[in-house]
């Protein structure tokens, strides 16, 4: 039983595969008759206006054809916008790769597609045959048979029958079928072998100057704070206690009341210590966790905030420190900017990925170059090779969600 659940669900997973790549087959066709028609007015340069129009048609039909094979199988990347020049458009190698591409899949995606799509309609179909077989009139045959009289339920039966051939056929062929009908997009859509490396090379090199940047700003806030608060309180304080080594003998009440300042001194440079460590590595995620850390701050907004969590194990240290100064972020962000009367906080581990999404009711219109602290979320989030995407249209809702690797 167990081997005949896995057969059937394998199948049914291979039909939805199938009308998936009949859909990308038939926006393949429509685009293989543009391509066409565009190439053949540009040998007399009438269609060179359309070219790079085109172009982009067969990029965004692609690119259908890469969410469809990454939500069934390895994820295939996507390459970036096409190259607005036509001549670099022309020998940009993915162009050329998803041009092949369209032609395969236009037909042998559309041909794949139809055949597996009708081996379970002709199952269906003579399997319930004779509950209907009377609809008919005997001289028009079974399904597909004509010649085939049908007088009575007998024959229906026999009918009947050959829709379990149908049926062993659907469960044989139909992901031999699915297989074959992504073929083309794993064999072209891709990227060219070794291309891949080099955006990879490249991705981490950004990453790599990111984190240095990232660590740079972080020594400059550290220092600053230090500089600005910490230190000016230990000057105050030495600067006091020679006064009152000076006045003990002379004015010893006097003494008293320098000592006092002098102590309140040092206890607001305690405080601006605390917070300068705070800032490199909360405390709080050791005390309390994750989740404990991002209910205070959660409690701590000044608007309304719904917090949920769902992070079973604890993942690394620096990326709840990283998850936490997101969510500080965009909380002060929430307060200072959006005019939000309520703001969602969702932190959940899928795999070996924690998102983060944060959303408010603000009226939206946020601008990462606006000062918001958006670069420097971004900037922190790139530094551990994760993903940041901001979603604000105006008159909102705005939507930041950032996807952290934690695999362990």
């Amino acid at each position: 039983m167990t081997h005949l659940r896995d057969r059937a669900r394998t199948t049914v997973d291979a039909l939805a595969h199938l009308v998936g790549g009949l859909g990308t087959a038939l926006l393949a066709l429509a685009t293989l008759l543009r391509v066409l028609v565009v190439a053949t007015a540009c040998l007399v340069w009438v269609g060179l206006p359309a070219a790079p129009g085109t172009l982009r048609a067969v990029r965004a039909v692609a690119d259908r054809e890469r969410a469809r094979l990454s939500r069934w199988g390895g994820p295939v990347p996507a390459p970036g916008p096409v190259p607005a020049e036509l001549r670099v458009a022309v020998r940009d190698p993915f162009v050329r790769r998803e041009l092949g591409w369209v032609a395969l899949h236009a037909v042998a995606g559309l041909t794949g597609g139809l055949l597996g799509l009708s081996l379970p309609l002709y199952a269906v179909q003579d399997l319930t045959f004779p509950l209907w077989y009377r609809l008919l009139p005997p001289e028009a045959g079974a399904p597909g048979i004509v010649w085939w009289r049908i007088d009575g339920l007998g024959e229906a039966l026999v009918v009947g029958l050959l829709g379990f051939g149908w049926l062993a056929a659907t469960v044989a062929f139909v992901p031999a079928l699915a297989r074959l009908q992504a073929r083309p997009g794993r064999w072209l859509l891709p990227p060219p072998p070794g291309f891949d490396l080099s955006l990879r090379v490249a991705e981490l090199t950004a990453t790599r100057a990111a984190a240095l940047d990232a660590h740079a700003v972080e020594l400059r806030r550290i220092e600053r704070s230090l500089h600005d608060g910490t230190q000016n309180r230990l000057v105050a304080v030495n600067v006091l206690l020679g006064a009152a080594r000076r006045a003990v003998r002379r004015d010893p009440d006097r003494a008293d009341e320098i000592l006092g300042q002098a102590q309140d001194a040092a206890e607001q440079a305690l405080g601006e210590l605390r917070t300068v460590v705070r800032g490199i590595l909360p405390p709080v995620l050791d005390d309390r966790g994750l989740t404990g850390a991002l209910a205070g701050l959660a409690g701590g907004c000044a608007v309304p905030c719904r917090l949920t969590v769902d992070v079973p194990v604890r993942c690394a240290v620096s990326v709840e420190a990283t998850a936490y100064f997101v969510v500080a972020e965009a909380l002060t962000n929430v307060v200072r900017h959006s005019g939000a009367g309520r703001v969602d906080v969702t932190v959940r581990r899928e795999r070996d990925r924690l998102l983060v999404t944060v959303t408010d009711d603000g009226h939206g219109d946020a601008d990462e170059a606006g000062g918001s602290g958006l670069t420097g979320i971004r900037r922190r989030v790139g530094a551990y090779d994760g993903r940041m995407t901001l979603t604000s249209p105006p008159g909102g809702p705005t939507r930041l969600e950032v996807e952290l690797p934690c695999g362990s």
